[in-house]
């Protein structure tokens, strides 16, 4: 029976984080464990875990980071590296998940394969009544911005999709991976510091390792709370971010495995262990 991790990145936002949480807490296949890969929150985050971690169905694991400026690619290695699972599903902190995520994603993965969902972008207005604890609303006709027929949930469409479409737009906040296949690419570059690219990068060595990226339509829903961000979708393809520098030479050189990765955090972690 394959055993599956969740890695929820935070920053600075416990709220959000909050129900993030109590949504995994809900689901009606639980993860094996749950690990807050935190890119350097204040302590508040740190005490709002461990208050929750007290009575969470499964083990709760803060993975935490200095602050140093925007290092996501290194929060989430530190959250496999703490992570036991055979199967990683990456979420972002500010996602609230259908009770059926995490069943979803373990009906879709296979072989071969890493998966990659999307999210139901809530407006301000339903991200503040979310906040103040409305119950959330799947369906098309919730008050958000997204493709309408992606609120629905299909399980049968789904397992369609997933075996025969490809890719869809790359975004971290939704997508799992064998733990396999992350240790074979070396997880997520460490060079990747400041914002974009750091999915990209996975998924396209992930590629070059000879796997294919499929989609999660119509199952794998998740809402994600509004805030301020450059582009609620995605970075556009023709967007020149500083991190291309590396991004482009993984592209030409076709690399599979990073040089700074999961590897190294991974031995501290032992090490830690151990001592």
């Amino acid at each position: 029976m394959t055993t599956a991790s969740l890695v929820v990145s935070t920053y600075n936002w416990k709220e959000a984080l909050a129900l993030c949480l109590r949504s995994i807490a809900a689901q009606r296949v639980l993860p094996l464990e749950v690990v807050v890969a935190d890119d350097g929150s204040r302590e508040d985050t740190g005490a709002m875990i461990r208050e929750m971690a007290r009575d969470f169905p499964v083990p709760l694991i803060h993975a935490w980071q200095e602050d140093a400026g925007f290092r996501l690619a290194r929060a989430r290695n530190l959250g496999i590296a703490a992570s036991s699972g055979d199967y990683v599903i990456f979420l972002d902190g500010d996602l609230i998940l259908h009770p059926d995520f995490v069943a979803d994603h373990l009906a879709l993965i296979r072989p071969g394969i890493f998966l990659q969902g999307g999210r139901l972008n809530a407006t301000p207005e339903e991200s503040k009544r979310l906040l103040a604890g409305g119950r959330p609303n799947f369906s098309p006709f919730m008050d958000g911005t997204f493709k309408r027929k992606h609120a629905l949930r299909l399980p049968w469409l789904a397992k369609r999709k997933s075996r025969t479409a490809e890719g869809g737009q790359m975004m971290g906040c939704n997508m799992g991976i064998w733990r396999t296949d992350l240790d074979r690419v070396n997880g997520f570059d460490d060079d990747y510091e400041g914002w974009g690219r750091e999915d990209d990068d996975i998924s396209a060595r992930l590629k070059h390792a000879g796997l294919t990226r499929r989609p999660i339509r119509f199952a794998g829903l998740a809402i994600h709370l509004w805030h301020n961000t450059r582009w609620p979708d995605g970075i556009p393809p023709t967007e020149v971010l500083p991190n291309d520098r590396f991004f482009n030479k993984v592209l030409a050189e076709k690399t599979v495995r990073c040089e700074r990765g999961l590897d190294a955090h991974v031995a501290r972690a032992r090490a830690a262990a151990a001592a």
